[in-house]
């Protein structure tokens, strides 16, 4: 096919694919998605090998948020049953977090519910990062904590946060119809401030929420303009108790298309397969693995995952490897943008010496 033979040349030189091409893959049929597989698999691993990188959640406070987003079951007025509490103390975030940790995954998330934190939020978050890292000198960690006012993302970088996580979720044109409490320019903003602060930006978006193609192409084209290190695609698990409880949109195979027309346009970066993979990727997850080189190890936000010891299983088994704490997720040219983890690495290797192949 013609559009994947193009589509692999640019995803091998990082060259933007045309609206037009982006929208043909999400336009392919099922029995062309083995090919589409195969194609958007060559460019992962020309940049990322066969190396998935495991990612941990922790919940540090659940519920009771003000923001009233379509999808998420802890927004304001949701019905859906979850646990709600509030922030965890540090020591209690550290324990959570080292079950991740021994179970082989790099970075570890920390995710409070809320539309951004207070300067004290932050101060609590800082202490958590210390205790963690106290315990764990070369994790990553990644803050998501909502929308951040000036200054917060430079605090939560000298506490040696690595990351931070703010979603786009869907195009500019249809931010409005999923949450009217924030608009898609704030999110943005809170993109850019983790930019300018030395943070890795972490955005993505989230698919089956009744969306257009048109949506999820003009959704992943800006999140290439806004360039993150790392592009969580996430699939709506449709809560009961939220407006999206009905929106079932999703097959396995459209979930592949979609993590193609992911890699396409963002070729270098850590695509990550998110919250909802078990639900609607099902038996396909493996397929997945060609796509991504990312994943979440364990549960979600307020839903259960896979078992770790099915993730890990099913990674040996389709031909993959975990990524290792001394490895460079990032390619070459993205490791100055990149995690601290990384730069250490990097550093260790020597000056002049070759990266690993494809990182």
């Amino acid at each position: 096919m013609d559009l994947l033979n193009t589509l692999v040349d640019k995803g091998l030189r990082r060259e933007l694919p045309t609206r037009d091409e982006a929208l043909a893959v999400l336009a392919t049929s099922d029995d062309d998605v083995l090919d589409v597989v195969a194609a958007a698999g060559k460019v992962r691993r020309h940049w990322f090998g066969r190396r998935v990188k495991l990612n941990y959640l922790v919940n540090l406070k659940s519920g009771r948020c003000p923001e009233d987003c379509s999808y998420c079951s802890q927004r304001l007025g949701s019905r859906a049953d979850i646990l709600k509490y509030t922030w965890l103390k540090p020591d209690q975030a550290s324990q959570a977090a080292a079950a991740g940790l021994a179970g082989g995954a790099k970075r570890v998330c920390l995710v409070a519910s809320g539309r951004g934190p207070t300067d004290r939020d932050v101060d609590r978050v800082s202490d958590t990062i210390k205790a963690i890292k106290d315990r764990h000198e070369d994790v990553e960690v990644c803050a998501c904590l909502g929308l951040l006012s000036d200054g917060q993302a430079e605090r939560l970088r000298a506490a040696g946060a690595d990351a931070y996580n703010h979603n786009l979720n869907t195009s500019e044109a249809t931010y409005g119809d999923i949450t009217t409490t924030h608009t898609y320019a704030d999110r943005v903003d809170t993109v850019q401030k983790a930019h300018a602060a030395g943070l890795s930006a972490c955005s993505g978006l989230i698919a089956g929420m009744g969306e257009t193609d048109e949506d999820l192409v003009d959704v992943v084209h800006a999140l290439r303009a806004l360039d993150p290190d790392s592009v969580p695609v996430n699939f709506l698990i449709p809560f009961e108790g939220t407006p999206l409880a009905k929106e079932w949109n999703l097959t396995p195979q459209r979930c592949l298309r979609i993590l193609a027309m992911v890699r396409f346009v963002c070729p270098d970066a850590e695509v990550r397969i998110a919250g909802g993979r078990e639900v609607h990727l099902r038996t396909l997850q493996p397929l997945a693995l060609h796509l991504a080189n990312s994943i979440f190890l364990g549960d979600y936000l307020t839903s259960e995952g896979q078992a770790g010891k099915a993730d890990l299983e099913m990674i040996a088994d389709a031909g993959f490897e975990v990524e290792g704490a001394g490895e460079v997720t990032l390619p070459e040219h993205r490791a100055p943008a990149g995690t601290r983890t990384d730069l250490v690495a990097v550093r260790r290797r020597g000056a002049g010496t070759e990266l690993a192949p494809n990182a």
